[in-house]
């Protein structure tokens, strides 16, 4: 097996989430907050801001939100999600189930919360995560911070060599890179220009199908 422990975003990586849960709650909140701002955000754009400069930069400084009101929108956000289980890619459980037959380990580090990943995962019938580095987790814990590949490396002892992250965007890509482990583009979820083609150049390897993963881990 060539990598030991596996770090898997979960929004686009794992789920099929941002077309069908997380653009549609972020326009709904304009539409209430911003509602002058709906039409310059198509499902694209939205991607494309959260790849960079990320999503508190969008709403902090595109969008000028308070931190009273980017507080509402997290409670918009997770309500918005409380009633919505996004479906898993295709090629996803059997990925998990491989690694655990081969004795690997899987983390979760992501900026969704730990309890809708633990949902999600189980509503999807997947084995649930060794370790999850959620939302909840502080600001300065989250990715891109490395925090979750030293606390990997501190509880199970792994080199860093032996650690993928697979991600769709910038923060799992800069964590990687800060971290000093291999990195996989996740590209099976969508297809911005922007986005696939910094992939392409800077990852360790770029995946356009979840079955590409199965072989680099596996094969």
């Amino acid at each position: 097996m060539k990598y030991k422990c596996l770090i898997l975003d979960h929004d686009d990586t794992v789920v099929n989430s941002t077309a069908t849960i997380h653009y549609p709650s972020f326009i709904e909140y304009l539409k209430v907050r911003r509602p002058h701002t709906v039409s310059n955000y198509t499902l694209e754009s939205f991607i494309s801001k959260n790849f960079t400069p990320g999503i508190v930069s969008l709403f902090r400084d595109e969008l000028g939100m308070s931190d009273e009101e980017m507080a509402e929108e997290q409670k918009f956000w997770e309500r918005f999600v409380n009633t919505r289980v996004p479906v898993a890619y295709g090629g996803i459980a059997e990925i998990i189930a491989e690694m655990r037959s081969r004795g690997g380990i899987i983390a979760v580090a992501s900026h969704s919360m730990g309890e809708f990943i633990k949902r999600d995962y189980s509503e999807n019938g997947l084995s649930l995560p060794d370790e999850i580095y959620g939302w909840e987790l502080p600001r300065e814990k989250r990715k891109p911070a490395t925090f979750a590949v030293d606390e990997l490396i501190s509880k199970y002892g792994f080199d860093r060599k032996e650690i993928l992250m697979v991600d769709d965007l910038k923060p799992g890509f800069d964590m990687a890179r800060a971290a000093g482990i291999d990195f996989a583009a996740a590209g099976w979820a969508y297809d911005v220009p922007e986005i696939s083609d910094f992939m392409r150049r800077h990852s360790d390897y770029y995946l356009s199908e979840v079955s590409e993963l199965y072989k680099l881990l596996f094969d």
